[in-house]
């Protein structure tokens, strides 16, 4: 069950299900299935307009972003997916805040709704600070599958652990 870490609250019957697919080695080719195409988003610049186009279409009353990016630091199996950065200074007498969104740079190639996932679960931190049901929701709102898409990353991350990166995903061009 240690190879199952990614998946911990889900139930006995589900994780049944993954540990069988995996020993049947159909885990990557569920996911390749589910989700045939990779994204396009490659670049930091490609990111931030990505980000920003999906703040202003769901919470465009949300701070501005100053800065989005791929960061190769983040440490996806020990930390996170994601991070959100809300950054305050004093310049003068005024408050400057900064609100700033990394990514794990091993997500520039992952399905189009990883990414979204990933995203959205960044921006709703931006009005929802713990993981609440309020936070959930927004989640919901701006990605209607997001609790599948997260199931389906887990599964992702669970095969990375196991065979690596899967190999062989069409790209979407």
């Amino acid at each position: 069950m240690d190879s199952l870490k990614y998946l911990l609250h889900y139930s006995e019957a589900t994780k049944k299900q993954v540990l069988e697919l995996i020993k049947q080695d159909k885990l990557a080719q569920h996911l390749k299935n589910r989700y045939p195409n990779l994204h396009t988003v490659k670049t930091d610049k490609a990111l931030f307009t990505y980000v920003n186009e999906l703040k202003n279409s769901h919470m465009k009353n949300a701070p501005t972003l100053s800065k989005v990016l791929y960061d190769g630091k983040i440490n996806v199996i020990h930390n996170a997916l994601g991070t959100h950065h809300f950054i305050s200074r004093v310049q003068g007498s005024k408050l400057k805040s900064k609100n700033e969104i990394r990514i794990a740079s091993m997500f520039k190639s992952v399905p189009q709704e990883f990414l979204e996932m990933i995203v959205v679960h960044e921006l709703a931190h931006f009005r929802e600070k713990e993981h609440n049901k309020a936070f959930y929701n927004l989640c919901l709102y701006m990605q209607p599958s997001y609790h599948q898409v997260e199931f389906d990353l887990r599964l992702y991350m669970t095969q990375m652990d196991i065979k690596g990166k899967i190999d062989e995903w069409n790209q979407s061009c």
